[in-house]
C-alpha cells in the first residue's frame, strides 16, 4: 500500500500539465494529466495500442446540457426561464435586456440614458473595489469581428472570462459594442443576486435534474466515480459560488469533453478524483490552447478536412448561442482553439 503513495513533495510536479514524461516506462502523472491527446512517439512512452482501449467510468454528463441550468440570461431568470432565450423569441430578449438595464441606470445614476459600455466597467470596477477576486483585474475587453459591413459583431469578455457577445442587429460597429454590453451588464447585475448562488437546495435540484435527464439512480449520485457523482462533487466543491463562476470553471471540462482529453487521461488510469482536484484549480490559458490545437492538426493530418468540418459546426453553434444571449466562453474557445490549429497547419 505504501508504494503507491505519492511523496508531498512530488506531488505537484506530477500534477502539472505538459507533455513532459518522467523516467518511468509509462511516463507520469504528469503527463498523464495534460490537456493534449495525441502522446508524442518515445521509447519511454506506452505504444499507442496500450492506451486506445479501455473500459473506465463514463464521462461526466454532455457539458452542453449545463448552459439550461447555467449560461447566458437563463442564469439570470432560472431554469424555467431558458425558453425564453432563444433565435427564436428575439423580441423578448431585446425587452428583458432593456428593463434591465434601465433599472440599472435608475440605481446607479437616476434617470436617464445609461452609457451601458462605462456602466459594464464601472460594475466591476466597484466589485473589486469590495473584495471581489478577480485574479487579472476587473478589466472588460471587448473584440470586433473583423467586417468591413453591417451587420456588424462584437463579444465581450468579463474580469472572470465569462463572454458575451452582442445579440441584435448591429448596424455600426459602436452599436454593435453596446449590444455586447447590455447582455454582458444584464447577466452580472443578475449574478448578484442570492438566488444565483450554489446552495445545498441549488445541488439537489440540480443532481435530480441531472438524474432524470441521464435516466440515472440516486447510488449514482453518491458515487464520485459515476458521471453524475462527478457533477455533484463539482457543485458541492464550489458551494457559494455564483452561476458565472461555476460556468467559467466549467468551460475548462467542457472543452477538455470536446477535445477527447478527459478520455485520454482515463486512458492513462488517471482517476476521475485527479483530474477534478487538478483541473478545479487549473485556469485556461495558452497551454492548454497550445496542446488542443495540436490534437487537431493531427486528426487534420490524418482525415483531410476534419479541422473544417469542426469549425463550421462550431461557428454556427457560437452563432445560435449569440443570437441567444447565452454565455459564449465555450463556443468561442473551441473556434479560438481550431483557428490556432490552421494557423499551425499553415506555418508547417
Amino acid at each position: 500500500m505504501e508504494s503507491n503513495v505519492i511523496p508531498d513533495g512530488v506531488r505537484p510536479q506530477r500534477l502539472q500539465p505538459g507533455i513532459g514524461f518522467g523516467s518511468g516506462p509509462t511516463g507520469t502523472l504528469r503527463s498523464s494529466l495534460r490537456p493534449g491527446v495525441t502522446v508524442p512517439i518515445a521509447p519511454l512512452l506506452p505504444s499507442p495500442a496500450s492506451l486506445a482501449v479501455s473500459s473506465g467510468p463514463p464521462p461526466p454528463p454532455p457539458p452542453l446540457q449545463l448552459h439550461s441550468l447555467y449560461g447566458g440570461v437563463g442564469a439570470g431568470l432560472g431554469p424555467g426561464a431558458a425558453g425564453h432565450c432563444n433565435p427564436g423569441n428575439p423580441a423578448v430578449l431585446k425587452e428583458a435586456v432593456e428593463a434591465v438595464v434601465r433599472s440599472f441606470a435608475k440605481h446607479t445614476q437616476g434617470y436617464g440614458r445609461v452609457n451601458v459600455v462605462e456602466a459594464l466597467q464601472e460594475f466591476w470596477q466597484m466589485k473589486l473595489s469590495r473584495g471581489a477576486d478577480l485574479r487579472n483585474g476587473a478589466l472588460v475587453v471587448y473584440e470586433m469581428v473583423p467586417s468591413n459591413s453591417p451587420p456588424y459583431v462584437c463579444y465581450v469578455s468579463l474580469p472572470g472570462g465569462s463572454c458575451f457577445g452582442s445579440f441584435q442587429f448591429c448596424p455600426t460597429k459602436a452599436e454593435a459594442r453596446r449590444s455586447a454590453a447590455k447582455i454582458a451588464l444584464m447577466n452580472s447585475v443578475f449574478n448578484e443576486h442570492p438566488s444565483r448562488r450554489i446552495t445545498d437546495d441549488f445541488i439537489e435540484k440540480s443532481v435530480s435534474e441531472a438524474l432524470a435527464s441521464f435516466n440515472g439512480n440516486r447510488e449514482e449520485a453518491d458515487n464520485p466515480n459515476t458521471g453524475i457523482g462527478a457533477f455533484r462533487f463539482m457543485l458541492e466543491s464550489n458551494k457559494g459560488k455564483s452561476m458565472l463562476e461555476f460556468q467559467e470553471l466549467m468551460t475548462v471540462f467542457q472543452l477538455l469533453h470536446w477535445n477527447g482529453s478527459l478520455k485520454a487521461m482515463r486512458e492513462r488510469q488517471c482517476s476521475r478524483q485527479e483530474v477534478l482536484a487538478h483541473y478545479s484549480h487549473r485556469a485556461l490559458d495558452d497551454d492548454m490552447r497550445t496542446q488542443m490545437a495540436a490534437d487537431w492538426v493531427n486528426r487534420e493530418q490524418s482525415v483531410a478536412g476534419t479541422i473544417a468540418q469542426e469549425l463550421a459546426s462550431t461557428e454556427r453553434e457560437l452563432e445560435d448561442a449569440r443570437l441567444a444571449g447565452r454565455e459564449l466562453r465555450f463556443y468561442k474557445e473551441k473556434k479560438d482553439i481550431l483557428m490556432l490549429a490552421v494557423g499551425h497547419m499553415h506555418i508547417s
